[in-house]
């Protein structure tokens, strides 16, 4: 029956064409590579800050990343589910998230992940060379929430010591709608959420499981060695967005990161007044005349400083071994209408 690799208790039936469909392919495959490395003793890559507050390259082991070793059978994979540990963190329901694990006999969840399938290379780094290819990758609203939790977690039980860290200029500004009131204070709430994570390097945790698979350049062709696995932390995750406006001593646009400081910012200072936040009026409210589709997107130009290594440039899987991964006929299943998903479609030699 159609299957994929290590995938054995999960919300998904995969002998069925609609697990296969648009969208769940590219949460469903990455979880099953990271089972498919690990029987190789293949180790993903995990970019986290360090004590210099730069992010640094390291390794993560499936079972730090998952809760579990892959071949547990303790392990169920509860895809697009809701990590409920932070439910109680909130105000309103809490947004799913890609991948929630958790102990299949007493039903605890273990770790929530977003999921990023990226190509390699995106269309900024195309057109140079393979050691300087890069990935963009996008990041949801939704996400931002999960990251919040993540910190309010840690200070639940002492909300004063967070508060404490966090600009006092802020605690009573009013009209946070107004992008002429927030700008002022970006610099400072940048310098806050500095001061969070250096406090708490030891306790970050990952967040964003992001797998690549490499092309031969612009070609729809995948690379011989094509497919590896980077894991991002909630504080790399931080430090990725607020990079940019650091480096601008005087912001004066709400740029989508910029924005997405300012959500997390809120968030927590809600949380510590209070001990739960409503991430849904706050996104919602604090938009500042942008889309709310998406928090930030970065491009493989912007990435590729904080993700290059051996493994971007040359993926340790090779595309003949993705017939290891995607087993009994399920690539028959899979709906072209993505870059990944048509390639393998279109490519039944790699099957044979």
């Amino acid at each position: 029956m159609p299957a994929l690799y290590g995938i054995t208790h999960s919300n998904k039936d995969f002998t069925l064409r609609d697990s296969w469909g648009k969208n769940q392919f590219s949460t469903t495959f990455p979880a099953a590579l990271v089972a498919y490395m690990k029987s190789r003793k293949v180790e993903s890559v995990y970019l986290k800050l360090d004590k210099a507050q730069k992010i640094a390259r390291a390794t993560i082991d499936a079972k730090s990343l998952l809760g579990l070793e892959p071949d547990s059978d303790d392990l169920f994979y509860a895809f697009e589910s809701i990590y409920s540990p932070y439910e109680q963190l909130v105000k309103g329901p809490m947004p799913r998230i890609d991948l929630v694990t958790q102990h299949r006999k007493s039903g605890t969840c273990l770790k929530g992940l977003e999921v990023k399938l990226t190509a390699l290379p995106d269309n900024s780094t195309c057109d140079l060379s393979d050691d300087r290819f890069g990935t963009e990758i996008v990041i949801r609203r939704d996400t931002i929430v999960y990251l919040a939790c993540s910190i309010a977690e840690l200070y639940k039980d002492k909300r004063e010591a967070l508060q404490a860290l966090l600009d006092n200029s802020t605690k009573t500004m009013k009209k946070w709608t107004e992008a002429k009131n927030v700008l002022p204070h970006i610099e400072a709430m940048i310098q806050s959420l500095d001061n969070i994570t250096a406090e708490n390097v030891s306790h970050q945790r990952p967040l964003i499981l992001q797998p690549v698979w490499k092309t031969e350049g612009k070609s729809p062709r995948l690379a011989r060695h094509c497919l590896d696995v980077f894991v991002w932390s909630n504080f790399a995750l931080i430090e990725l967005f607020t990079r940019s406006t650091r480096q601008h001593k005087n912001v004066n646009e709400v740029s989508r990161t910029v924005r997405t400081i300012v959500w997390l910012y809120k968030m927590l200072l809600d949380f510590s007044k209070s001990g739960q936040f409503n991430h849904r009026s706050i996104s919602d409210e604090l938009s500042y005349n942008t889309k709310n589709d998406k928090a930030f997107a970065v491009s493989g130009k912007a990435t590729h400083p904080f993700m290059s290594c051996p493994e971007l440039t040359k993926p340790r899987i090779q595309k003949g071994e993705i017939k290891n991964i995607i087993l009994d006929g399920g690539q028959n299943l899979l709906s072209p209408e993505r870059r990944f998903d048509a390639i393998i479609f279109n490519s039944p030699e790699l099957f044979d």
